[in-house]
């Protein structure tokens, strides 16, 4: 497979540096060295300043270098392919697989897998935060099953991301909610998240440096345990892309994802938190066509609501 060598982007105003990255989906770091060697370009002419200044509207084209080595190796891994063309592939991610490698996380992510089966995008190396996702447009967190999309070029990669970014694709997941929530028709969240200003591994409603946040919640089923605790089968619609955002919504509601260790506690019904990306629609990168892709709900999750004395709705049973 050829990686597509040139992006050309039209200009928002802003920096060069913060307008690239944010156009191509690249890192800021990134960027600012494709600039400082000359490969960019602004209405036809080099640009090598970072800081420079853009109006808006001028011709953007950077000529984008090939991969530089890493040390992520790639790994001969089985994946659940759910669609697969030039542009890109989508897969059903299994809970427990990181999606790319980080400190400390070198092997068994989506990413190494992805090596031991293709090329993908040129990054050159770990980024300032240390990690290193080429061709991801967006995560899973580890535990999270489900959807998930991985662009195969630098240009199919930029344009995936300005549809997440500008929420042209809607993204629909199923999980178990624990607590006193119970609703009978949709509910929808609007509170902005942030990190948690003490743990910082945790998200939290407020927190620091927060952003908008919206997910819209349908509840399928209930279900009422000997304790008198209720539960909820959730469809949940984030509508923004937040870091935890449903784990951290449904907790804010004080009906934390079942099995979440994080933000609630273990549980013997799974060995995980059951939340699962099931239906993802997405703009192709190069047609334009709706891509409706759908990862069929686990058995786990399944397994975990029949145990706990659920049933499970027609939509989640087939004809």
């Amino acid at each position: 497979m050829t990686l597509s060598p040139l992006l050309r982007f039209s200009a928002t105003a802003g920096r060069l540096d913060s307008v690239l990255s944010e156009l191509s989906g690249v890192s800021r770091s990134q960027v600012s060295q494709w600039i400082e060697a000359g490969r960019v370009t602004v209405g036809g002419v080099s640009v090598t300043r970072t800081s420079h200044k853009l109006r808006g509207g001028e011709a953007l084209e950077a000529d984008v270098p090939p991969p530089a080595p890493s040390h992520v190796a790639p790994e001969d891994v089985a994946l659940d392919v759910l669609y697969e063309d030039d542009a890109l592939i989508a897969v059903n991610k299994p809970p427990g697989m990181t999606t790319h490698p980080a400190p400390g996380v070198l092997s068994g992510t989506l990413v190494n897998a992805l090596l031991g089966r293709m090329t993908l995008p040129a990054q050159e190396g770990f980024n300032e935060e240390g990690s290193f996702r080429p061709g991801i447009v967006h995560r899973l967190d580890k535990e999270t099953s489900g959807v998930i999309v991985v662009a195969k070029t630098v240009e199919d990669h930029a344009r995936l991301a300005e549809a997440f970014r500008d929420r042209e694709t809607r993204k629909t997941y199923l999980a178990i909610a624990v607590g006193q929530w119970k609703a009978d028709r949709p509910l929808h969240v609007d509170a902005p998240i942030g990190r948690h200003p003490v743990a910082r591994q945790r998200m939290t409603v407020g927190g620091t440096s927060y952003k908008e946040a919206q997910t819209l919640l349908t509840p399928l089923a209930h279900l009422t345990n000997p304790h008198g605790q209720v539960l909820t089968l959730v469809q949940a619609e984030p509508r923004t892309g937040r870091t935890h955002q449903i784990r951290v919504h449904l907790t804010h509601l004080g009906s934390p994802i079942l099995g979440d260790t994080v933000y609630g506690r273990s549980s013997e019904a799974i060995g995980r938190h059951a939340l699962h990306a099931w239906k993802l629609e997405v703009p192709h990168p190069r047609t334009g066509e709706t891509l409706k892709l759908e990862a069929a709900p686990p058995d786990d999750l399944l397994n975990a609501w029949i145990a706990l004395g659920g049933s499970l709705p027609p939509m989640l049973t087939g004809p």
